[in-house]
């Protein structure tokens, strides 16, 4: 079996998706991995056309064998596949340098290109698995390579020799794999949103029950519980024992219990466990903000303001980067004069993005989003120690769907959002515009009514139990 990029690609994401891949077997029913293959063949197209027009000298495309590359002329090479041994490749690009001095070999430099603005390890690997696989095909090294990224197209070099020794046992460890036939245990990870095999994989987990269905709990306590002979979600429901904090503990830790969110699960039940408190106020300010990571953008604010029972939903939509402060700005006025109020949100995703805009709203702005920060509350940081809601996560969409709430788009995600931003960068269509405005209010109504659940507040000592309505 020979080990192509592709296989390494998915190999450093997922073990069992490299096995799959090696078999032939292509996932379906993911429209987000659907559309970053097709913006990673769109920008890798754009990228060679682009190195093509600047080259000086001749431009190749296809394959190429050792031969051609050892008595090669051409500056510049694209969609070039090379194969050594057992191990092969398709070079985005690949640049020839000759050398200066007589009797010297021109250095070979493969170009990875990647649509994304931000890099991350795995990119490097990939550029380090192109650059050992056109050494062995030179017989010469390659110590150099390079990515182009972004918008911007960014060219970022890349030390290629310091990455090989970690390349070569990633393709050793994808050899055992492949010639093992036998499918490595299915684990379900951070990549599975983004996998085009998400479905058939999930599936799977969920008619074995497995212990990785349950997303807080780390690889190495998985582990922990198999070496004891716990491998399903139900074995570890029935191990939870209560614990009392210490009287004299000062700084009483505030840990999550696997085995209690099992039981929650396997009983379909809501446990409190410990003493949960919300700041009580007389407004409720819930916040959703929409934003696009890989630009560190933030175009989209929902509030939905609750005072005395009455509601009032606010968007504030920014239709480019130009926009975003004062989106912020907009928002900060609205919300200062309201008595007595209290900014909810679910995770720190909103509390960063006040405090990375702060910096470029006015000085007079300040004060007032300095007192927004210090009204927040992070509604995910209450439930993580003290409320098991019977889920195999404590996404907001996922206790959402368990109180009930209905979404517009019950299929919607955050990286669904990701996608329709971008289309909508390009055509400016008003129905996706809507699309995002009302997943935006969906996030913030969810809020809400996770908010307003009437828990029971048990001492810190007992674990109480509520039954879904």
């Amino acid at each position: 079996m020979v080990i192509t990029t592709d296989l390494v690609e998915a190999f450093l994401k997922c073990p069992t998706k490299c096995f799959l891949r090696s078999l032939g077997e292509t996932g379906v029913g993911n429209t987000y991995a659907d559309w970053v293959r097709a913006q990673s063949t769109a920008y890798q197209r754009e990228g060679s056309t682009r190195l093509k027009g600047g080259a000086n000298g001749e431009c190749v495309t296809g394959p190429l064998d050792r031969i051609q590359l050892k008595s090669a002329t051409w500056r510049m090479a694209t969609e070039s596949k090379v194969c050594a041994q057992d191990l092969a490749c398709t070079l985005h690009a690949v640049e020839r340098v000759p050398s200066d001095n007589p009797g010297t070999g021109a250095q070979f430099i493969p170009t990875r290109f990647i649509f994304t603005n931000k890099l991350g390890r795995y990119d490097k690997l990939l550029l380090a698995f192109d650059a050992l696989v056109l050494s062995k095909a030179l017989g010469l090294e390659v110590v150099l390579g390079k990515i182009t990224h972004g918008e911007d197209f960014v060219t970022l070099k890349v030390k290629t020799s310091v990455l090989e020794s970690e390349v070569r046992g990633i393709a050793g460890k994808i050899a055992a794999l492949i010639s093992d036939k036998k499918p490595p245990d299915l684990v379900l990870n951070r990549h599975c949103p983004e996998c085009e095999f998400r479905d058939g994989c999930r599936q799977k987990a969920v008619e074995t029950d497995d212990l990785s269905l349950l997303a807080g709990i780390s690889e190495d306590e998985r582990n922990r519980h198999r070496s004891k002979g716990i491998f399903t979600v139900a074995q570890l429901s029935y191990t939870f024992r209560p614990r009392r904090t210490p009287k004299r503990a000062k700084k009483p830790a505030r840990p999550r219990y696997p085995a209690l969110q099992a039981l929650a699960i396997r009983e379909n039940t809501v446990f409190v466990h410990g003493s949960p408190r919300l700041p009580d106020s007389k407004t409720q300010v819930y916040l959703d903000i929409e934003g696009l990571p890989d630009n560190e953008s933030y175009y989209l604010l929902g509030a939905l303001i609750v005072t005395e029972g009455q509601e009032a939903f606010h968007s504030f939509w920014a239709s480019d980067a130009s926009q975003e402060p004062g989106i912020f700005a907009q928002f900060a006025e609205a919300v200062a004069n309201l008595p007595d109020f209290r900014v909810l949100h679910f995770g720190d995703y909103e509390t960063v993005a006040l405090k990375r805009m702060k910096a470029k709203l006015p000085e007079s702005l300040h004060p007032r989003i300095d007192a927004i920060l210090e009204r927040a509350t992070n509604v995910l940081s209450v439930i993580h120690p003290h409320i098991y809601f019977p889920t195999y996560s404590n996404g907001l969409k996922d206790i959402g769907r368990f109180l009930g709430f209905e979404r517009a788009d019950v299929d919607a995600t955050g990286l669904q959002s990701i996608i329709w931003r971008k289309t909508w960068n390009v055509n400016r269509a008003p129905g996706i515009k809507a699309l995002l405005l009302r997943y935006n209010e969906d996030d913030c109504r969810t809020l809400k009514q996770i908010f307003e659940l009437e828990m029971p507040l048990p001492c810190s000592a007992s674990v109480a139990a509520r039954s879904p309505a």
